[in-house]
């Protein structure tokens, strides 16, 4: 197994690492840095049967990572007769947490009806539509379908083998919000430099400071279904940790999980006892969500809306309501500071 990826997964919009490509060492362990990891799986496994991807659970157990930090790049096409059972076998992945991803969208892909009917969470470009670009008129034609397409159902889309900035300008001017390829590739410095827009300096912009996407740190998340066990061992696993989302199989965030309230839910006398084999969403609170693009300012006025919960993490979604990462309501205290010194 390889990867499919040579370079990081970039927010176009931020310039921000959302995903790294997962290799085998020689040793035929799966490595990946800290972030979701993306693998390339082959439609003809997935139809070969539960037996055929016993390797991949294998390897990321082997790896101590989750499925859910995992996103299955599917490649390869599917014929008529194998749709019902490719579907079998993509329900069974989604279940089990791994996102799933589908690759050459737009060419020699799989049909779009197959893309449709199975919920993925990300699509990504033909290569070679994206190398078109720019001065391909047609490439982008299909390029901004796949995009109407993946705003019909909830998925990303991702421009695969960036090497120009052109490239980079047309696929942000047509939607599209994640990248790869060579031009996004780390520094010698180990620093990835993404060509940004330019950013908006009118006085009354910068009165309200930075969006809360520039203050963006990873979730920890956990299916909405996840026992109140799993959340004490996320908890237990890293003591910065401030909060667990727990999301829906599209990522969408269902509850909230604040730290301290929680585990002072199993300090109490039988706590483990009462809480530890149920379900963590019967302790969770509704999450309080903010755009990407709200302002600090907007985002701390919404903060202070509850003030039993006013220290709250903060949960940042996408235009269909996903979930980016958390803001930290200190975090958001220390950015008006300085606008005000």
């Amino acid at each position: 197994m390889s990867s499919l990826l040579t370079s990081p997964v970039v927010d176009l919009d931020n310039g921000a690492v959302i995903a790294q490509p997962a290799v085998v060492d020689p040793a035929g362990v799966l490595r990946a840095a800290p972030l979701p990891m993306v693998l390339p799986l082959p439609l003809h496994v997935v139809l070969s049967g539960a037996g055929a991807l016993a390797p991949l659970h294998e390897a990321l157990r082997r790896a101590g990572r989750h499925p859910r930090e995992a996103i299955l790049m599917l490649n390869g096409t599917c014929q008529e007769q194998d749709r019902r059972l490719l579907k079998v076998g993509l329900d069974g992945l989604r279940t089990i947490g791994y996102l799933l991803g589908f690759a050459d969208v737009g060419a020699g892909g799989p049909a779009l009806d197959v893309v449709t009917d199975s919920a993925p969470y990300l699509l990504a470009l033909d290569e070679e539509l994206v190398t078109r670009l720019p001065g391909d008129h047609r490439a982008a034609a299909v390029a901004r379908a796949v995009v109407t397409l993946a705003r019909g159902i909830g998925a990303h889309v991702l421009a695969p083998g960036v090497e120009r900035e052109g490239q980079v300008a047309v696929a942000r001017g047509l939607g599209v919000r994640l990248a790869h390829g060579p031009l996004l590739a780390p520094g010698p410095d180990g620093k990835i430099r993404v060509p940004l827009p330019v950013a908006d300096e009118s006085p009354d912009t910068l009165m309200l400071g930075p969006r809360v996407q520039e203050l963006l740190l990873p979730a920890v998340t956990l299916p909405a279904g996840a026992k109140a066990e799993e959340v004490v061992a996320a908890f237990g696993h890293e003591p910065t940790i401030t909060s667990v989302i727990l999301v829906d199989e599209y990522q969408r965030p269902k509850g909230s999980l604040d730290r301290s309230r929680f585990l002072l839910s199993f300090a109490a006398r039988y706590g483990h006892a009462l809480h530890g084999a149920k379900p963590a969403q019967r302790l969770a609170d509704p999450p309080r969500t903010v755009p990407r693009t709200t302002p600090a300012i907007a985002a701390m006025q919404a903060a202070g809306r509850d003030a039993a919960r006013i220290y709250d993490d903060l949960v940042v979604t996408d235009e269909l309501n996903r979930c980016l990462g958390i803001v930290r309501v200190s975090d958001l205290i220390r950015q008006i500071a300085a606008m005000r010194t």
